[in-house]
């Protein structure tokens, strides 16, 4: 019988990319929102703390053992943002209800006028991995994509950042390429390679 493992997340796009980057393992990755319970309050002031912060809330809540990503984009010429708050960038101008479309567009009109070698970005990822959540040694792996913010939103494959996340390498946005090659080269990936091997000891 597979090892269930809960997803501290309840985005469909995040839980179909773990499926896939663990079919090599004998694990089930359920979502948190299967349960009924309130998503943890991020209030880290990193990606290592907030994904410690949604682990432990994860496992305190199901009983099982946890695996959370805390991942975001980091735009150079905005100093870094939007970073831990990528998923909210568009809070202030939404009323909270912040989408990836609000955020690509509050993005695109942030750097508005930037040309292409001014708009340097890259994703970045934390995994951890807590076997319960008094875990005293969690797995912390990270792992970074560096791209560049482009133009305008192209490819509907995906989600957030990705329309916008131009990669010089494949000639295309996140948006545009095939599931298999993300699956190989994204921030997420790398960083799941970093902690699959510390993972296979645990389990």
């Amino acid at each position: 019988m597979a090892n269930k493992i809960v997803l501290a997340s309840g985005n469909p796009g995040k839980l179909n990319e773990f499926n896939e980057l663990l079919t090599d393992l004998d694990v089930e990755i359920v979502a948190q929102t299967d349960f009924d319970f309130a998503e943890a309050i991020e209030d880290g002031l990193s990606f290592v703390e907030n994904a410690i912060i949604k682990a432990r809330h994860a496992c305190q809540h199901t009983g099982l053992a946890a695996i959370a990503d805390d991942s975001g984009l980091e735009v150079d010429a905005l100093q870094g943002a939007p970073g831990i708050y990528s998923a909210r960038y568009s809070d202030d101008v939404t009323g909270g209800q912040a989408t990836d479309q609000s955020n690509n567009s509050k993005l695109l009109t942030a750097l508005a006028g930037l040309l292409d070698d001014q708009r340097n970005a890259r994703f970045h990822c934390v995994l951890v991995y807590m076997r319960h959540a008094t875990d005293p040694t969690p797995l912390i792996c990270q792992a970074s994509w560096s791209g560049r913010i482009a133009q305008q939103a192209q490819g509907e494959q995906g989600f957030g950042y990705d329309p916008l996340f131009w990669l010089d390498s494949h000639n295309c946005s996140s948006a545009e390429l095939p599931r298999t090659i993300k699956n190989q080269i994204s921030h997420r990936a790398q960083a799941l390679r970093l902690l699959l091997p510390a993972l296979q000891r645990r389990l």
